[in-house]
């Protein structure tokens, strides 16, 4: 795939708020919709909504993956001897919450009939996510390829 350089879409457009939660508002350029994608490239919509991540999120998660290592589900265990001082959350669940934080990023266009995941390609997990964090997500709009009518594939 070619991406459309940032530089080559540095036309400047005026923000509106979108996000309504308490939080700090998230910003979408206005005007944004399907049909102008492309003039959001390199836009950056700032943090998600927070997402707590409980020990209740983390079991449920070994449950539905399999993966029921003393270092998720363990609390006692993760506590006493692992490696950070408590149980940590499993990287999928952590890039799970991406899709619910698209929502409150602001990162869907409001006329988006549906949002459908493409790739996970450059998905790095930098830090242990300890059960009782609060974490949070970043979007940026790298580039966006048209699909054919009304498709289009965003980064």
């Amino acid at each position: 795939m070619d991406w459309p350089r940032i530089d080559e879409h540095s036309k400047s457009m005026p923000y509106i708020k979108l996000n309504v939660s308490g939080e700090p508002q998230m910003t979408a350029p206005a005007s944004y919709s399907t049909q102008t994608l492309a003039d959001a490239v390199g836009h950056d919509f700032g943090p998600s909504d927070p997402f707590e991540i409980t020990q209740e999120m983390i079991n449920n998660i070994a449950d539905v993956t399999g993966d029921h290592q003393w270092i998720h589900v363990d609390v006692e265990k993760a506590t006493k001897f692992g490696p950070f001082g408590g149980p940590v959350a499993h990287g999928f669940l952590t890039l799970s919450l991406l899709a619910a934080a698209t929502e409150s990023s602001g990162v869907v266009p409001p006329d988006a009939k549906a949002v459908l995941n493409y790739c996970s390609g450059k998905v790095r997990f930098l830090a242990p996510v300890l059960a009782g964090s609060s974490v949070r997500s970043n979007f940026k709009l790298v580039g966006v390829l048209r699909r054919g009518a009304g498709a289009a594939i965003c980064a």
